[in-house]
């Protein structure tokens, strides 16, 4: 009787991203259910057990906090991230008077450049900063880690498994527990060492905190998490129109059913597991164009909402139903792009509903909830803004753009509210709108950009420059909220840079006798299909990592692991350092790492094994991601996604300002946790790489535990 109790509170749906999935290629976390019936009661259960614990809780937190405190430097910290700001355009910009309030901390506190992550890759950098350490102890080399016995890509950061144990009733299938939902990043982040001490934290979107960590303080997570399919970010696009052979990267199209002036169609949901043949899931609606005047009425879930062209619906949620009594829920925005003479339609990724929460996407469970009824709905998939929708034309600048600002809006909401309510402690907050949109803008910024061609080169030119204002305008009022005591930090993981040209590793390998196809197969299959393994040496997975075919390590390895391996990573270091594109002449790899040499800890063997060194202008190609080995090696990015900075790290630092002046010139990633662990008078764990910026000689201060 108490396995069935579990009877509809659990649906374990693992779903892989296709592999046209997301700007990050690659496979989503998977996904599970949980039912708003446990969310609700889970929620009011904990709200019980602290209400009749309070007076002693109370009582015990106030003697440790009075303790937390008695050797910190300051009753507050808030950091600012920022991810992506480039110190080039900074000081440009700064030079220029356009960023008055950054240009203030610089003079009056401390602003260097950050030495961000080897490589230069979003997840890698934020992981070092959260854990203060280098990839070798924390695990996390890239977006993506392979699967050593398929070959095939696996998320690198967290993972959603399977519920082990079921029943069959009748057509459905009832799980009996809930899947694993892990966080695969290693080492121990500074939030929680600091709540260990008794010092509270709130923690808001800082990359690679799916699932959430329990620690004293909440966090809302970030990076990584998927939405309701399972995957980094589906979006939808609903038209009238006949296509030919459309096939889209990171979405899918529906065509629209017409009947006058009404449109009908359905929302594809996640796939429903607890049938015995999994289905996925569907609410349909209609759409009435009405007069045909741009605004139109759309009747979905029994609701019926308004709809005005080249405008964005609020978020409106959507309920999926699985079984009897077990419904999902998600949200998502309408945009309708036209109405005459064709009707087009595009909906985000359906986001999870942070009302009730289908996944653990914040800790304590109820901080989603009780940010949604505080703020509105808000998104809260990892990668949010659609940029695969931009690079499909699906959308355009400006409603990208748009997007991009209404989920800035949410977050600085948040980030606000979590500086009033956090009065001692550490406030952390990091902000996307300045990667994503730098990430699909530069092109402007770059008059040779191949991806100029036939596209409008004028229009958002100054788009990059108002979004650093902006930034810069919202450190102002940061600094407006602080006492004067507070220590604040405004810092960014990495910089940026050009993409004019992918490189397509993969092809080289291939071309080079490295990489071999099986007998009769063509070239152009992703995840490499059609790959000969027993006559593989190396291999390309991921933005930039180089794999050797391990004998013993992968599963159809053919390299010896001591002698042949080290003699093959010396020869690939020395044909691909310096590789040249006959095109433009240009160099576009400048460094190869030998994982070995520049990590260091326990995990530093899930590393790739060569880490390639990019030039400004070049990144692996979309298709190297993809494990496809196409007929070239270097080929234009034409795609609006023309910024990156998953290059050689020495062309790409962060920027870091304080504004308390520390008298340093030179700040890596790994030294952000340890400094906040000194500024509140706590000991620096010995496995930290980096190192406090407070440069203090007192040894009780920074004792390595």
């Amino acid at each position: 009787m108490k396995a069935l109790a579990t009877v509809g509170l659990t649906v374990a749906c693992l779903a892989l991203l296709s592999p046209s999935a997301h700007a990050y290629i690659g496979p989503g976390a998977g996904f599970a259910l949980v039912s708003s019936f446990m969310t609700i009661f889970l929620a009011f259960f904990f709200a019980f057990v602290l209400m009749l614990t309070w007076p002693l809780r109370f009582l015990f937190v106030g003697l440790k906090r009075r303790r937390a405190f008695a050797r910190s430097h300051a009753e507050r910290m808030v950091i600012l991230g920022l991810d992506g700001l480039d110190p080039k355009i900074v000081d440009r910009l700064i030079s220029e008077g356009k960023l008055p309030n950054l240009k203030r901390i610089k003079e009056s506190g401390t602003y260097s450049r950050l030495k961000t992550t080897c490589p230069a890759i979003s997840p890698v950098a934020w992981s070092s900063f959260a854990t203060g350490s280098n990839p070798g102890r924390h695990n996390i080399f890239d977006f993506l880690s392979r699967d050593k016995k398929t070959y095939l890509p696996d998320l690198s950061s967290a993972r959603i498994g399977k519920v082990r144990r079921s029943v069959t009733l009748g057509k459905y299938v009832i799980p009996l527990g809930k899947p694993e939902i892990r966080l695969l990043r290693k080492s121990k982040s500074f939030w929680s060492i600091l709540g260990e001490h008794g010092i509270f934290s709130s923690v808001l979107r800082v990359p690679i905190t799916f699932p959430p960590e329990k620690f004293y303080g909440v966090m809302l997570s970030a990076m990584c998490v998927p939405d309701l399919k399972g995957t980094q970010g589906s979006f939808t696009h609903y038209t009238t129109r006949e296509r030919a052979d459309d096939i889209y990267t990171g979405g899918a199209e529906i065509k629209l059913e017409r009947n006058g002036n009404i449109m009908k169609s359905h929302i594809g949901g996640p796939e429903n597991s607890m049938l015995k043949e999994p289905s996925e899931m569907k609410i349909p609606f209609e759409l009435d164009l009405g007069s045909g005047n741009g605004e139109c009425r759309l009747r979905i879930d029994g609701e019926t909402i308004p709809l005005k062209k080249g405008e964005y619906s609020d978020w409106i949620r959507l309920t999926f139903k699985a079984g009897p009594g077990v419904k999902v829920y998600g949200i998502c925005r309408f945009l309708l792009k036209e109405t005459d003479p064709h009707c087009e339609l595009y909906i985000t990724p359906i986001n999870i509903d942070p009302v009730k929460p289908a996944l653990p996407i914040s800790h304590p469970f109820i901080y989603s909830i009780y940010l949604s009824k505080l703020l509105g709905r808000y998104a809260t998939l990892g990668l949010a803004e659609d940029t695969w929708a931009l690079n499909e034309r699906i959308i355009e600048e400006e409603a990208f753009e748009k997007q991009c600002y209404l989920i800035h809006g949410e977050r600085e909401k948040m980030f606000f509210n979590a500086i009033d309510k956090t009065r001692r402690g550490l406030v952390v907050c990091v902000f996307d709108i300045t990667d994503r949109i730098q990430h699909c803008f530069w092109r402007y910024l770059d008059e040779k950009h191949p991806a100029n061609r036939d596209k409008d080169t004028e229009k958002f030119k100054d788009t990059i420059e108002r979004l650093y204002i902006k930034m810069d305008g919202m450190v102002g009022r940061v600094a407006d909220e602080l006492d004067d005591d507070d220590v604040l930090v405004i810092m960014s993981d990495h910089g940026f840079s050009s993409f004019r040209r992918g490189v397509n590793l993969n092809s080289w390998l291939y071309k080079n006798g490295y990489l071999h196809l099986k007998d009769g197969e063509k070239l152009g299959k992703e995840w490499f299909e059609g790959v000969d393994w027993s006559r593989t040496k190396a291999f390309s997975l991921g933005l930039g990592g180089i794999y050797l075919n391990i004998e013993g390590r992968e599963a159809q390895g053919i390299v010896d692991k001591g002698e042949e391996a080290a003699n093959l990573k010396r020869e690939l270091i020395e044909k691909l350092r310096g590789l040249k594109d006959d095109e433009t002449g240009e160099v576009g790899i400048i460094e190869m790492y030998n994982s070995i040499e520049i990590y260091s800890g326990p995990y530093k063997g899930e590393a790739p094994d060569l880490t390639v060194g990019f030039n400004a202008g070049y990144r692996a190609s979309w298709d190297s991601v993809t494990g496809t080995v196409t007929e070239t090696v270097f080929e234009d990015n034409t795609k609006s996604w023309s910024g990156d900075h998953c290059i050689d790290p020495s062309l790409v630092p962060g920027v870091f300002f304080c504004n308390r002046d520390l008298g340093v010139d030179e700040v890596c990633m790994t030294d952000v946790a340890p400094t906040v662990l000194d500024i509140f008078g706590i000991p620096i764990p010995a496995y930290m790489d980096g190192k406090s910026l407070l440069g203090k000689t007192d040894e009780a201060v920074v004792a390595k535990e």
